[in-house]
């Protein structure tokens, strides 16, 4: 989401890319000309974006390090359709598999949008020197994911994404704003103009002014109880504050959860195992994904292998 901005206190910049400091009602006050709200790899790639215009003063706002987000905490791989595999697979059956998968409730036009930036979003990660596990004659390994036709994830691990655009991302001349927690947007006559946010290290309410806006906070599962897989700061901060806003918010419904992980922590148990052959059972060791997506079984999208599982749970069969 990105809001222009007209207007702010008259304050000088005096390099490009240092950020002003200053006290506004006995409050620090920090001005950009852009600030990102996350510090995820979304966060981080829109950050790098906003540096390729020279002269802008950029910020990245971010609860903890970027190298703590969400994305560092991903395993598996991202999915592409990669013509060079020759795999069988195509831009159609990517979309087509995505569409079906959601219950024909996803945004098409969207689908088609991300599905054809695939190939060159993991080429752009790979010119980055993400380290991408290789197939035998060089190309980027691929195995089917859940609810996918062919295979599409690009082997490798968010941890690794999340270091390697952290790197790109100091090259950027980006001030990195960590450990801060957003409480609101500022509008004014119905223009966002900058942010509150919470400076966990000083205890300090800090305004931060800024021209433009990205929000880029990611998801929100952790409201949802603890079971979860994501990491206990995705509490939707983003979100809730462009909501107090009256910004619009498309599709709140949809909160993915992933279905295999540590009974007792959350921590993931990579859709990987269940492609190189994991298999799940249920209480009477019965393989029981044969109910439910007979033709994908455990490979089946993951919003239909959390649904069996969460009913076989009450019924005494988990």
């Amino acid at each position: 989401m990105v809001q222009n901005n007209n207007s702010w206190w008259g304050i000088c910049l005096f390099y490009s890319f240092v950020p002003i400091i200053a006290l506004k009602g006995g409050r620090p006050l920090i001005e950009f000309d852009v600030l990102i709200v996350g510090g995820g790899g979304a966060g981080m790639r829109a950050a790098m974006e906003a540096a390729k215009t020279g002269g802008l003063s950029i910020g990245l706002l971010s609860k903890t390090s970027p190298l703590r987000s969400t994305t560092g905490c991903t395993g598996g791989g991202m999915n592409a359709f990669l013509p060079e595999n020759q795999t069988g697979d195509s831009l159609e059956q990517y979309a087509s598999d995505t569409v079906s998968g959601s219950g024909f409730l996803a945004d098409s036009e969207a689908v088609r949008f991300f599905v054809e930036q695939s190939a060159d979003a993991i080429a752009e990660l790979d010119g980055y020197s993400v380290p991408f596990f290789r197939s035998p004659d060089g190309l980027i390994a691929q195995r089917k994911g859940g609810g996918a036709s062919f295979p599409r994830v690009c082997l490798t691990h968010g941890h690794s994404i999340a270091h390697t655009m952290y790197e790109q991302l100091l090259r950027s001349h980006v001030t990195e704003l960590s450990g801060h927690c957003l409480l609101e947007l500022v509008v004014i006559d119905g223009t966002v103009n900058g942010v509150i946010s919470y400076d966990s290290k000083t205890g300090e309410i800090v305004s931060i002014a800024a021209k433009a806006v990205v929000i880029a906070t990611g998801g929100y599962s952790r409201i949802y109880w603890s079971r979860t897989t994501t990491p206990f700061g995705s509490t939707g901060d983003g979100i809730a504050a462009c909501m107090n806003a009256g910004i619009a918010f498309k599709d709140p419904e949809f909160v993915q959860f992933h279905p295999t992980a540590l009974a007792e922590t959350g921590i993931l148990i990579s859709e990987g195992a269940r492609s190189e052959g994991g298999r799940l059972f249920n209480g009477l060791g019965e393989r029981f994904m044969a109910r439910y997506a007979p033709e994908k079984m455990e490979l089946a999208t993951r919003d239909l292998v959390s649904f069996a599982i969460e009913k076989l749970i009450p019924e005494g069969r988990g």
